[in-house]
C-alpha cells in the first residue's frame, strides 16, 4: 500500500533540517562557477538541463517552503503565521546585511575607512537590500575586480518568497485555504501559464520565469500538505515524474513539468527519506545562514584569491561559509526563535 504525505508527516522524525542544508550548500556549489568566471553557463548543469545547480536548488527551497508554512499557517494561526515568518527571515537578514556592509565591507574596500563610511552607496545599499531584497547593489570600493561587484547575490529570492508568505496569509484570512481544491487549481493555471509563456516567440525573459517558476513550486508545495490525507509519498512516482520532463525536454511543456516534479521529489527526500535517522533533522539549521553569507564569502575568496578556480574555491568556501552559518544561528536566529516560541507561547496562555 502507497503511503501518503499525512503518513510520513506523522513518522517521528522528518529530513528537512538535512534536505534544507543540501539544498544550501548546492547553492554554494553553483555558485563557485559564477563567482570565479563571471558566466552562468560555466556552472555544470546549466547547458544540461537548462538551468544551473543553484536553480534547482532554490526550486527545492521553495517547494519545501510552501510545504511547511501552509502547515504552519494552518494549525497556528494568521498571528502566529506572521510572528513565525517575521522572526525566520528579518533577523538573520539584518544581521547578515549589516555583518556584510559593515565589517566585510569595511575589511575589503577600496577606499579608505573614512571614505567608506562617509559613502552614500554604503547607507542606500543597506537600505536596498533591508527594503527591496536588492541583490545586485555594490558597495564603496568593494570587489570592484570581480566579475560580480555586489556582495549580496542570493537575497533576490527573499522577496518571492515573502510574496508567497502573503498570498498564503491572504488566503488564509480570506478563508479559501478550507476550499482546497482551489490550490491544485492554482498549481494547473500557473503551470499552463509556464507553458504558454515559453511559446512565445525568442527566449522567455528570466524575470518573467522567475514570476511564474517560484509561485508555482511554493503552490504545489502548499497542495501536497492540503492534500497530505490523500497525496502519495512514492519514490517511482517521484522518479516516473522526473522521466517525464526529460522526454519533453526542448518544448514547451518542460520547465512546469520539471519544475513540478521537483517539487514533489524534494518532499519525498524530507518525508520520505532512503536512510531515516534523527540525525537528519538536526537541531541546529544552519541552511538560512548558508543561503545568506555562501556569496559573501566566495566573492571574498575570489577577490583575495582571483587566479583560484571554481574548484579551488568550493573547499574553502564550504567550510568558510557553515562557520558563519553557525555563529549566525548562534547569536542571531535561535535566538529570534526563542522570542518566537516566547510570543506565541503568551498567546496561548492568553488565549
Amino acid at each position: 500500500m502507497t503511503r501518503t504525505v499525512a503518513a510520513g508527516l506523522a513518522r517521528p522524525h522528518n529530513a528537512f533540517g538535512a534536505v534544507r542544508l543540501a539544498l544550501a550548500l548546492l547553492v554554494v556549489v553553483s555558485h563557485a562557477f559564477s563567482v570565479t568566471t563571471g558566466a552562468v553557463l560555466d556552472e555544470p548543469l546549466a547547458r544540461l538541463t537548462g538551468y544551473t545547480l543553484g536553480e534547482h536548488a532554490v526550486n527545492g527551497f521553495f517547494a519545501v517552503s510552501g510545504f511547511l508554512v501552509t502547515m504552519s499557517l494552518m494549525r497556528r494561526g494568521a498571528r502566529d503565521y506572521v510572528v513565525a515568518r517575521a522572526l525566520r527571515i528579518a533577523p538573520g537578514l539584518v544581521a547578515a546585511t549589516l555583518a556584510v556592509a559593515l565589517g566585510l565591507g569595511s575589511l575589503m574596500t577600496s577606499l579608505s575607512l573614512s571614505a567608506y563610511w562617509s559613502d552614500p552607496g554604503l547607507w542606500r545599499f543597506i537600505q536596498g537590500t533591508l527594503t527591496t531584497f536588492k541583490s545586485n547593489a555594490a558597495l564603496p570600493g568593494v570587489f570592484s575586480e570581480n566579475p560580480f561587484r555586489f556582495p549580496m547575490g542570493t537575497v533576490w529570492t527573499l522577496k518571492y518568497e515573502v510574496l508567497c508568505y502573503l498570498g498564503l496569509l491572504a488566503a488564509g484570512l480570506l478563508g479559501t485555504l478550507r476550499r482546497r481544491w482551489l490550490c491544485p487549481l492554482l498549481v494547473a493555471g500557473l503551470a499552463v501559464a509556464l507553458a504558454a509563456a515559453g511559446l512565445r516567440a525568442g527566449e522567455m525573459p528570466k524575470a518573467l520565469e522567475t514570476s511564474l517558476r517560484l509561485p508555482l513550486i511554493f503552490a504545489a508545495g502548499a497542495a501536497l500538505f492540503l492534500y497530505a490525507d490523500r497525496a502519495p509519498l512514492s519514490w517511482p512516482l517521484a522518479l516516473a515524474l522526473v522521466a517525464l520532463a526529460w522526454l519533453v525536454h526542448g518544448t514547451a511543456l518542460y520547465p512546469p513539468l520539471l519544475f513540478l516534479a521537483e517539487a514533489y521529489g524534494v518532499l519525498c527526500l524530507g518525508l520520505a527519506p532512503p536512510v531515516r535517522h534523527p540525525a537528519l533533522d538536526p537541531r541546529a539549521d544552519l541552511s538560512y545562514g548558508t543561503y545568506l553569507y555562501g556569496w559573501p564569502v566566495q566573492q571574498s575568496l575570489h577577490a583575495l584569491v582571483p587566479t583560484a578556480s571554481a574548484w579551488w574555491l568550493l573547499g574553502p568556501s564550504l567550510v568558510l561559509t557553515l562557520a558563519v552559518a553557525a555563529l549566525s544561528w548562534r547569536f542571531v536566529e535561535r535566538p529570534a526563535l526563542g522570542w518566537k516560541a516566547r510570543l506565541i507561547g503568551k498567546r496561548e496562555a492568553v488565549g
